[in-house]
């Protein structure tokens, strides 16, 4: 298979990698030229050290040399970037190629997810989204990994399924597109909160209730734009969340823990040196949550926060908030008896 990767971030990269591995013909693509120099010279990335680029990986700045002819295009730029890239690609597209997207986000304005993005740059293309507990330093590492590849089209999810056969990643597919992503996009502001619970000395009892219930919020949000409720409990969701909310090697946590400590969002963001998903899915889970008149309480915190709030004011609002029962629900709602 020849396969494109448009991205040439640690994800990108480390996708490349085990893609190649597994006997496939992969170019990478990135919109710097110094960046396709130093890394077809030193055939390394900076932040993942421990990992070498196999020496078959060709790097390009020129997008149509990487996409034209691919079997699959691989999308793993920054979520700010997906339109640009996927508006650069479209000329090189063709009816036979299967796109995939790896990043995680939600547009602000538009409210489109990323496949919705693709899709409306690339008419008539049926995007394939890969989401999951993937953290690149550890797939750099040929550490067990398990991902999910959802897309309407089941045999394009199975297609892209199939391309990770014999690596360490073990792909599950989906139909839930829009739970998927839903779900990659808004954990990410889950793991900025938990990150600045540890910023401000809090333990795990309160890591555990936000993961919880930031699990629940992102739930009823899915739930509210008529997503699957079992994707939620899944890797996409549960699984995603645990690892981006808890590890080390998570930028949004990182970029949480130092707002707990006292520095601005844009201060954090600096500090962390690399793109803070979370940050950017803010805007859009706000309007979201509005728009579909979903309580929202964690995601409303960071928003509040990130924008200048006393963290501590924070979390004393989200603790004397008026009592509730976990898992009643009124009559009238069509959930009722799932957890509140």
């Amino acid at each position: 298979m020849f396969i494109a990767i448009l991205g040439a971030g640690t994800w990108g990269i480390a996708l490349a990698r085990i893609l190649a591995e597994a006997g496939n013909r992969v170019t990478v693509w990135s919109a710097i030229p110094e960046e396709v120099s130093e890394l077809s010279a030193v055939r390394r990335h900076k932040n993942l050290p421990g990992m070498a680029i196999p020496e078959d990986i060709r790097f390009t700045a020129n997008i149509g040399e990487a996409a034209a002819g691919a079997d699959a295009v691989l999308f793993a730029v920054p979520s700010v970037y997906v339109r640009e890239t996927a508006r650069k690609a479209a000329p090189y597209i063709t009816s036979g190629q299967v796109l995939a997207d790896a990043a995680k986000g939600i547009e602000p304005g538009t409210l489109k997810t990323m496949t919705g993005i693709i899709s409306e740059e690339i008419p008539a293309s049926e995007p394939v989204v890969l989401s999951g507990p993937t953290h690149a330093e550890e797939v750099a590492r040929d550490l067990p990994t398990t991902i999910v590849s959802a897309c309407g089209d089941i045999e394009k999810a199975k297609f892209i399924q199939g391309l990770f056969r014999g690596t360490c990643i073990r792909a599950y597919t989906n139909t839930d597109v829009l739970g998927v992503e839903i779900a990659g996009a808004l954990k990410n502001i889950i793991a900025l909160a938990a990150g600045i619970s540890e910023g401000l000395g809090y333990g795990d009892n309160t890591k555990a209730a936000l993961i919880t219930r930031g699990l629940e919020e992102i739930r009823r949000l899915g739930m509210a734009m008529g997503c699957r409720e079992q994707t939620f409990s899944g890797l996409a969701g549960m699984g995603d969340l645990i690892v981006t909310a808890t590890s080390r090697h998570s930028r949004n946590n990182r970029c949480g823990f130092l707002i707990g400590q006292g520095y601005s969002a844009d201060e954090a963001a600096r500090q962390v040196g690399m793109v803070v998903e979370g940050l950017n899915a803010l805007p859009a889970a706000m309007s979201l949550a509005g728009k579909y008149r979903v309580e929202m309480p964690i995601t409303s915190a960071v928003s509040d926060i990130v924008h200048g709030a006393d963290p501590s004011d924070a979390v004393k609002m989200l603790m004397g908030r008026e009592l509730k029962a976990e898992l009643h629900r009124p009559e009238t709602d069509p959930f009722s008896g799932r957890m509140g």
